[in-house]
């Protein structure tokens, strides 16, 4: 089999013969990349780095790799001196602890493994095997004082006394219904006394039997009573420091209909129905927190009543819609995230409405189960951003300072950044400030410094900073332009880290935890055929699109020039996500078809449209309630860019993506026919009531609360608008946006008579492709649809 680089080789080697025997001829100078090269992924660009992590000795680090172009990839560690990385053998990884928690000295880490627990001692280096079960211990933590390991099995609550060697549960919830005997009726209950008036046996034996029960009882351990969960499920069980209070999560399940996917190419030669996700508006689960107190031997649950504006319908059902009420008679359904506790046992949680409009901080009476509120952030659009998260099931970021201070991140200013908020007299601190983002957040473990990831020098670059505990100037410790994904060895004092810029793909470094101090390169992982073609740095601009924003994007040009050539606009997926940055992109394969583009003459546009992360609340919201809105001017305005500014023919603009950019692209192509002579819509969604629930309730709210929002927002009600050439490409078994898309939408432009569209399906893929010969197929094709441009 011929290798990429000999196949490289040979074509530079043609290409030197041809110019030696015709010198006097001008040759065009061909693409050095072929689609089916690139297409192959990682075995083309080389296997990166990733699941970086720290042994708990903080001088090795482990990383899975794959240099070898094995058949998987396996783990490899590299330490804190110059000696290069190294497989681990499979007897050596089964010795390996793994990620775990400290008791407060920091001498012992409990980690769970296989369905077991273990405990590492730090100043030996060994670990000791706690259990030998068949059930699962999962979720290890010390007790405040370090006297008791915490572990969760069969869904309760175990301490194992370290010292006395004592196993003892804390908790007994069981499932189901308590058993209770019946009641008599009046006439058995006269039956009865009858019985015991006229038979002196009868007396005699209850007396026995009061009596034996009383003394069964007098016996029994002391254990907890048993709560019944009736129909509920639960998780998530926490001990308050003072070993007091029990947290449990609970849900209640909706038997919502969900969706199937059926697999036409499977093993077995039958076809196979999979069981996937219901669609956006189904019956949703309902959330409770619940508190055992183990000294009053009692169970009871958190009220979220107090909170303000729990009664609150969202803005748009007045604004839109019109209801003259305000407010529900009923609380909005809301999730307690939580709890975190302080040293000294108070306790803080997030609570988030069901309807994704609002979060609350707020501290938690444990004694009483009611909520003291500290910070409400209300967004008409919907809760989200870095730290703080448009997932209902995180708390984001939130930790305590000291025994009257939390931090936190919110988008109180338009931006994610880092609070402190003193509980006892109310005071918020702003930590920082300005039009960047706080990507993440962590607090050193003396309390002294924060650890941060921001984009504070562009939205295109993300760099680790120190900051001071009480807030001042960010110090940079990152130097390179490009992006920096951090991970802080167990004593705080080195960093590995995965840092990549926009032609270099990720590689693994490690460098001190000081400004200043230099990476040294762990990995080395691009091919030689990679490395063989010099990858274009893509130009960042900002366009003024027609309503005055400046936006984002990356231009690839031809050393030519473009005027009077072809263009293609990119459209990434996730509608969330950032693609204009100057680090290695999640769309590399496109990164890498972008070049290819360029050098067969066409100009490239990939845009950071509104609704992309990595700009602030206004842009990720930009979207709200009208997805094909604003995100879609964007492009039309910048395929205007491409014609005014660069010379572009508008009669040889082209645009594709996947997910959302394919999405983007049938909006693009029903809705202003005439700006694209072409695009290839890929894994598109065309209904989004037939999305999932989760991310399109938070930007559409749900089909029967908002059905403007879906109506305006869906390709399949534009269909009939389509005038330019469609190619629709879909994996089969695409769990996520499901084949019945496009399906669907394949049947309204049957009956609608439309002619210039065609569908490619993929019988084994799903909805991000896997075998290098389906990305083949599908790039060949889009390809193709370009070159007739």
């Amino acid at each position: 089999m011929i290798t990429f680089v000999e196949k490289h080789t040979m074509r530079l080697f043609f290409h030197l013969l041809l110019l030696s025997l015709f010198p006097c001829v001008v040759w065009a100078q061909p693409s050095d990349l072929e689609i089916a090269d690139i297409m192959q992924g990682e075995r083309y660009v080389g296997f990166l780095p990733e699941e970086i992590r720290w042994h708990p000795n903080s001088q090795e680090v482990f990383f899975t790799w794959n240099p070898e172009q094995d058949t998987l990839r396996s783990l490899y560690s590299a330490g804190t001196d110059a000696a290069p990385p190294a497989a681990v053998s499979l007897e050596r990884q089964r010795q390996l602890p793994e990620p775990g928690t400290y008791n407060p000295d920091r001498s012992l880490m409990a980690y769970a493994k296989d369905s077991d627990l273990f405990l590492y001692d730090v100043a030996t280096g060994s670990s000791r095997q706690l259990t030998y079960t068949a059930q699962r211990e999962s979720a290890p933590s010390f007790t405040a004082d370090g006297r008791q390991l915490l572990f969760t099995a069969d869904r309760n609550l175990f301490a194992w006394h370290l010292q006395e060697q004592q196993l003892q549960q804390l908790t007994f919830f069981e499932k189901g219904m308590e058993k209770s005997s019946s009641t008599p009726d009046q006439q058995e209950k006269w039956l009865e006394t009858q019985q015991m008036e006229l038979f002196e046996v009868l007396r005699w034996r209850d007396a026995q039997s009061r009596l034996q029960k009383e003394r069964r009882e007098a016996l029994e351990a002391d254990r907890p009573k048993t709560v019944y969960m009736g129909n509920k499920s639960w998780y998530g069980l926490q001990l308050s420091p003072d070993s007091r209070y029990v947290t449990v999560q609970m849900q209640v399940d909706e038997d919502a209909q969900r969706t199937q996917v059926p697999h036409f190419v499977d093993p077995t030669g039958y076809l196979d129905m999979e069981r996937a996700r219901p669609k956006v508006g189904h019956a949703q689960d309902t959330y409770e927190m619940g508190i055992y107190d183990r000294q009053r031997d009692t169970f009871y649950t958190v009220s979220t009543l107090s909170l303000e504006g729990i009664y609150d319908k969202p803005a748009y059902r007045l604004d839109v819609y019109g209801d003259t009420v305000a407010q529900y008679e009923a609380p909005r359904a809301a999730i307690i995230r939580g709890p975190v506790f302080s040293d000294d046992g108070r306790a803080v949680v997030v609570v988030r409405a069901l309807d994704n409009k609002t979060r609350w901080i707020a501290e938690l009476d444990l004694g009483k189960g009611q909520l003291i509120q500290a910070d409400r952030q209300q967004d008409d659009a919907w809760i989200g951003g870095p730290g703080i998260s448009g997932w209902n099931f995180s708390t984001g970021t939130l930790g305590w300072l000291d025994e009257h201070t939390i931090y936190y991140q919110s988008e109180a200013t338009g931006y994610s950044h880092l609070y402190t908020h003193d509980l006892d007299t109310d005071e918020r601190t702003a930590l920082t400030s300005g039009a960047f983002e706080i990507r993440s957040a962590q607090l050193s473990r003396d309390k002294q410094t924060y650890f941060i990831i921001a984009n504070a020098e562009s939205p295109f670059e993300q760099h680790f900073y120190h900051l001071p505990v009480e807030g001042g100037t960010l110090q940079k410790v990152t130097d390179a332009p490009g992006k920096y994904e951090v991970e802080v060895s167990p004593d705080e004092q080195t960093l590995a880290l995965r840092y990549s810029y926009s032609n270099q793909p990720w590689e693994l470094y490690l460098m001190d935890n000081q400004p200043g101090r230099k990476m040294r390169q762990v990995t080395g992982s691009t091919t030689e055929a990679f490395e063989s073609y010099e990858w274009r740095e893509p130009e960042i601009i900002r366009f003024t699109a027609s309503d005055g924003a400046k936006v984002p994007a990356r231009l690839y040009k031809p050393k030519k020039g473009a005027k009077g050539g072809k263009a293609v606009i990119f459209v990434h997926g996730a509608g969330y996500l950032q693609n204009v940055h100057r680090w290695w992109s999640s769309y590399y394969r496109e990164y890498m078809f972008h070049n290819l583009l360029v050098d067969h003459g066409f100009t490239v546009l990939d845009i950071d449209y509104r609704g992309s992360d990595g700009y602030g609340r206004d842009w990720r919201t930009g979207i709200y309630r009208h997805m094909g809105g604003k995100d879609l001017s964007d492009q039309v305005d910048g395929a205007a860019y491409l014609v005014e500014e660069l010379g572009i023919d508008p009669q040889r603009i082209g645009i594709y993506g996947g997910s959302y950019g394919g999405f983007i692209t049938l909006m693009a192509l029903f809705t202003s026919p005439g700006t694209f002579e072409c695009g290839a819509a890929l894994r598109s969604v065309t209904d989004w009531a037939h999305y999932n629930h989760s991310y399109t309730s938070n930007i559409l709210n749900t089909p029967v609360e908002d059905s403007i929002a879906f109506r305006q927002s869906s390709p399949i009600y534009f269909a009939e608008g389509l005038q330019d050439r469609l190619l629709i490409l879909h994996g089969m078994v695409d769990d996520n946006v499901q084949f019945q898309d496009v399906v669907r939408l394949s049947q309204r432009l049957i009956e609608l008579g439309k002619e210039d569209w065609e569908l490619s399906v993929f019988p084994l893929e799903p909805h991000g492709f896997i075998e290098p010969s389906s990305w083949t197929d599908e790039y060949r094709r889009i390809f193709k649809l370009f070159k007739d441009l």
